[in-house]
């Protein structure tokens, strides 16, 4: 953390908070699909593949990660 001298404005917030508040924000959105019986899209970082599951508990194939590297660098390599 940065050392800030006291003042008005000076407050700087700990990156625990934030964390913290964007969890919390991801559970909530998911126990509301869940709610409403949505479907709710997983990546297998083991495969690299990308499902969606089903309010009925059914797993659908949806594709494929793109190859790592930078968006210019595969453009070039298709040009």
């Amino acid at each position: 953390m940065h050392k800030i001298k006291p003042g008005k404005n000076n407050f700087l917030p700990d990156d625990s908070v934030v964390v913290k508040g964007a969890r919390f924000a991801v559970e909530l959105e998911l126990k509301k699909k869940q709610a409403l019986s949505q479907p709710i899209a997983q990546f297998d970082q083991k495969t690299g593949k990308i499902f969606m599951i089903h309010a009925d508990g059914t797993r659908t194939f949806v594709g494929n990660r793109l190859r790592k590297g930078r968006y210019s660098e595969r453009k070039k390599e298709k040009t």
